[in-house]
Order: C-alpha cells, then structure tokens, then sequence
C-alpha cells in the first residue's frame, strides 16, 4: 500500500530558513550562504520521509517566500513595475516583488482560504506576456533525483492560479484573469516536457479552488485546460490535488471526468460529504489519494478510526489504487515535536507535528497492506484515551455554564443609544475623537526586558518599573499629539495571542513549534487542549497604572476570542462551536479588588467578539 504527503514545513525546525533569509535581505550573507540553507533543509526532508518509507514524495515544495509567487516566476507574469526585463527571475526581482523595494510596493498579500498562511496576489492584465522564467521545479526534481530520490513534482495548477489573481491596476473591471487560460498553458507544457525528459513518472497539480462554489464557465475551464494538456500529459501520472474543504458535486463531477487525470486527491478529514460522493461513484482504474491524516492540527491521529475509513474505501477505488496521504500541506502545522523539550509528558503524547504525520501516514499504509505495527497503534490508543480521560481536559465548572448559557446572555439587556449616553457623559469625547489601534513598537529594548524578566535575570519590579517607564512614554507622546482616546502600547505582550492564552487555564505552549505566515513570518500558535477558564483578572493591572498617568480615557486592550480561537491549534474532540469559555466570559466577583468593573478604562476588542462585556457602558 502507497503512502503521500501533500506538502512540507520549509521554515525548518528551528526556523533555519527563517534566519537565512532576513540575513541575506540585511545584506550579511550571500545569495550562496542562503541558498546553501535551503538546499541543506530540501535534502533534510526528503531524506525524512525517505527514510519513513513514504513512496510518493512532493518536491517543488519549498520556496523562499510563497508558491503562489514561485508560479508567477514560473509564468513570467512580473509587473511593469519591476522593470523585469526577461531572462531567468533572479533573487532581487523575486523578493521585490514579494516585499517591494526602496521605489516599488510589494504585490498584494491575502490569506491562503481559511489557514493562516498568506500568499502574493498575482497581477494580470490582457497585455500580460507569459514566458517560462524560473526553472525551480525542474532543478528541484533533479536536485533530489540525484539524492537517491525519486519525487513528485508539485505545481499550482493553472486554472486554481487564474481563479486566485487579480485585474492589474487600471485594468477595465470586466476583465476576467481566467480568459488568459490559453496563454498561460504554452508555459506548463515546457514545465511537463521538462519534468518528463528529466525522468519524472508523476506529476501534482495542487487546484485547491475546486473546493469553492464555482460556476459553470468556471468548472468548465478545468476541463478545457486539462483537455489542452492531455498531449503534454501523456506518459505521466498525473494527480490533481484538493484541500481544506468538501469537493461540491458538480466538481467532483467536473474533476472525474478529466480523462488525462490518473489520480485524485481530496481532504477527508474535512472533507466528509466528499466522502460520501466517493462511496457512490469513483471511476474505475484512477488512483485515490486519501487524505485521512489532518495537516492542518498538531493532534495525534486516530489510528483505529481512520484505518476503518480507509478500509471502508478499498472496496470502492480497489487496494492497488488506495494511497494514504494528509488532507493538505504540512506546512500548516509545526516541524517536529522531537524539539519540544519543555511540553508534559502527558500532553506531548496527544500531539504529532509534521514530522511524526510523515510516520502516521505511513503507519496507516503498511497496516493496510497486513504489515500492521501493533505496538504502535497501542501506543496511539492509550494515548487517544489518556486524552479523553485526562481532568486536565475537562472543567466541570466550564462545563455547566455551557450548558447554562441563554440566547439572552450574547445580548446587552440596553440598548446602543443609551449606552452611547453614558459613554458621552463619562467621557466628554469631541464628535470625532482620535485613537490608536493599541501596539507601539516592540523596541530592542522591550524585548531585552521581557527576555530576562522571563529568565529570572531581573526582578519582578526591574520588570515592572521597566514597562512602566515605557507606558509613561506612550501616553506622554499621545497627551502631546492631543490623542483624545490613549492606549498604552502593549509593552508588556510578545504576541497578541500568546500573551492572552498564558493566563488562561486549558492551554499550552510550545517552544519550537513554528508555523509559516507569510515569507519570513512565523508564528507559535498556543495549543487548547482543554475547557478554558479565566483564574484572574486580564490586563488590569497594567490599564489601572497607565490611566493612573491621565486624565484623559484609557483603552483596555483585549485581544478577542475569536482572533484567539482561530490564532491557535484548537481541540479536534469537539465541534469548533463548542469551544467557548463561559468562565472567562463571567467577571471575578464584584469583592475582588482588581475586578475589572471597577477599573477606569474603556474596552477595545481586536475581535469582532468582544470577550470583557463587564468593561463596556452599562
């Protein structure tokens, strides 16, 4: 049985990438030193999954920045702006697109579907000329080729890459970017010519889009597109990659019937009316790619639960045509729990990160060909049901206020109008009042403080005094600018989410576990692993000293449940809507001293939610 990964982590497990890149953007290393670290980390990966036995492995995978934008190199698609003229893409021409440069902004970064990754917005127009401009998949395919590894490799497919661009700048508004299907086409068939003559058996078009409600002339040009490619396909094996959702009907529809397709990849994990369109009807002779094993958490698998699912499958797409795999790229969870040398033994049996799915995937496919490693699907079990029993898991307080909550309590009991009275009474704003979003900047400083307060290298009141002195300087600089609404500049947060999850009971952190953004950027979403709940007082403190220091109104700063829950690695033992937090929602009591009622600032949620009702008007 053949076991897949769809995609890989590039960062690297300690963010070598990360280091790499903001050296060589700072002009401290070479293109050669940065490319020596992407090379080093591209033979790292496919030597991992490799050596865990997985047969079809991505290459073309990697990138610099977004692969998204390696496609618009691919394509040649650079806008004027950039003065390109031609040739090979090279580095400078790459990354000012992706970041701009002292004389052009950078293109249009957006969130890649529902994850927290980003990609770069192509800019298309009608006069856009295509031409094969960067070689990146061919010279990765051979890279591991000569490695002793035989890849897959991975391409945006071209109509997903049309559907996700933009109308340049000053283009007429009736422009459509998929209209220049057929131009963009000439390019993929060098790309596969290459691929095929380099030796190259299969091929991943990733066309993530056919998971949206498309419409009709939409779903037709995937079948034109594939059609026009079906003479350059020929002689290869060609997978056609989806994730992050169910595949409508009419999609799948339009998907299985692409004659120059051998094989379909879909996300099961999400991906559960897919499913069902599975079991009824999947042609015959074309290979499944099973995407049972979730790339988008950190939680162990269910072994035993997804072995029967893909069990359930065989009979439908046959067991030579069954390949297990993840239900997207791995590059949406963190590297490799192995450097997680600070997370409870408990806790660290409930979690695989992407290195230990690599395992799982392949675990599942030796168990489907009888080669079934007991002791290791025990382990799982025992830790499956370690999770489920565990008291850290579960509050019996949170549990009843859940269960306690009313339709009445997600409503203010008055009415828009007279809390803006009483706003208007309290604080005597003028009719346009001026106020900030909240953070100042994190000086080297700050991050100096909080650095040693963290390791025990100052005191407490080292610390305190510290972001105090810092507070006193925000508000002085907004008394001066005439700021009619202050805000105390966060100093004391490393990260707006992070900050919140660590005074909140049911989460935890991790040390290394990294997850690209966009480019450079990385974040360490916390882990909620159980029903959350608010011990003490949030923020108080430090909103009671910083309104101590004017008379003008103080914002408190929250960031809100919302941006928390969809910033973190969230349960996956409960619906998502479950996941709420009636503790934290309900004030301290009004005895408390530090309870938030009676301190003086007014509320600013970064949520659309706003979590702290108890700090708004009455």
């Amino acid at each position: 049985m053949a076991s897949h990964i769809v995609g890989y982590p590039r960062m690297g497990p300690k963010r070598e990438l990360k280091f790499a890149l903001e050296s060589f953007w700072d002009g401290k290393s070479s293109a050669e030193d940065l490319e020596k670290v992407a090379t080093d980390l591209r033979a790292s990966i496919w030597k991992q999954m490799a050596d865990a036995g997985i047969k079809y492995i991505p290459s073309n995978t990697f990138s610099y920045y977004d692969q998204v934008l390696d496609t618009t190199a691919m394509l040649g698609a650079v806008p004027d702006r950039y003065s390109w003229t031609g040739g090979e893409i090279n580095l400078s021409t790459y990354f000012s697109m992706a970041r701009g440069n002292a004389t052009v902004p950078a293109m249009e970064m957006t969130k890649w579907f529902d994850t927290n990754y980003h990609f770069i917005v192509p800019e298309l127009a009608p006069s856009t000329k295509f031409s094969y401009s960067s070689h990146k998949a061919i010279n990765e395919y051979k890279e591991a080729k000569a490695l002793g590894v035989d890849t897959v490799p991975v391409l945006v497919g071209p109509v997903s890459y049309l559907l996700l661009s933009k109308a340049a700048k000053g283009v007429e508004k009736s422009f459509s970017p998929l209209s220049l299907l057929s131009s963009i086409l000439p390019v993929y068939k060098e790309v596969i010519a290459e691929l095929k003559a380099a030796g190259a058996s299969w091929i991943q078009f990733d066309e993530p889009t056919l998971v949206k409600d498309l419409e009709s002339h939409q779903l037709s040009a995937f079948s034109a597109a594939y059609a026009e490619l079906e003479s350059a396909l020929s002689g290869l094996n060609v997978l056609v990659e989806t994730y992050f959702a169910d595949v409508p009907a009419d999609s799948y529809k339009t998907l299985t019937s692409l004659s120059s397709v051998t094989a379909y990849g879909f996300d099961l994990e999400r991906g559960t009316k897919t499913l069902e369109l599975v079991k009824s009807g999947f042609p015959a002779g074309k290979y499944l790619f099973a995407g049972v094993v979730d790339g988008r958490n950190i939680w162990a698998d269910d072994l035993a639960a997804s072995l029967a699912t893909l069990q359930s499958l065989e009979a439908v797409v046959g067991k030579d045509k069954l390949v297990v795999s993840t239900s997207c790229s791995l590059m949406h969870t963190a590297v490799d729990l192995v450097n997680e040398t600070k997370l409870d033994d408990e806790i660290k049996s409930w979690l695989a990160f992407a290195a230990q799915k690599v395992v799982e995937v392949n675990a599942l496919a030796k168990a489907l060909a009888g080669q079934k490693d007991e002791a290791y699907f025990a382990a799982n079990a025992a830790a499956l049901a370690s999770r489920r029993s565990s008291p850290r898991v579960t509050n019996e307080e949170v549990q009843k206020a859940a269960t306690a909550l009313k339709g009445s309590d997600h409503r203010r009991a008055t009415t828009v109008s007279a809390r803006l009275d009483a706003q208007q009474k309290k604080l005597n704003l003028p009719v346009l009042p001026t106020t900030t979003i909240g953070s100042f900047p994190q000086t080297v400083e700050l991050r100096r403080v909080r650095r040693e307060y963290k390791a025990k290298k100052i005191s407490e009141e080292e610390y305190t005094n510290a972001i105090k002195e810092e507070i006193s300087k925000v508000v002085k600089i907004q008394e001066e600018l005439d700021i009619d609404v202050l805000v105390h500049g966060e100093p004391e947060r490393n990260d707006m989410v992070e900050y919140f999850g660590e005074q909140l009971s049911g989460f935890t952190f991790t040390a290394n576990g990294w997850v690209q953004s966009y480019g450079s950027r990385c974040v360490k979403p916390p882990i909620i692993y159980g029903d959350v709940s608010r011990p003490n007082p949030m923020t108080v403190f430090w909103s009671k000293m910083a309104q101590s220091m004017t008379a003008r109104p103080m914002k408190g700063m929250l960031t809100g449940p919302v941006t928390i829950l969809n910033w973190s690695f969230v349960r996956n033992d409960q619906p998502r809507s479950s996941l709420r937090s009636p503790t934290w929602l309900r004030p301290p009591s009004r005895s408390a001293p530090s309870s938030p009622r009676r301190s003086k600032p007014c509320l600013y949620s970064s949520s659309p939610l706003l979590i702290a009702r108890r700090m708004s008007p009455p």
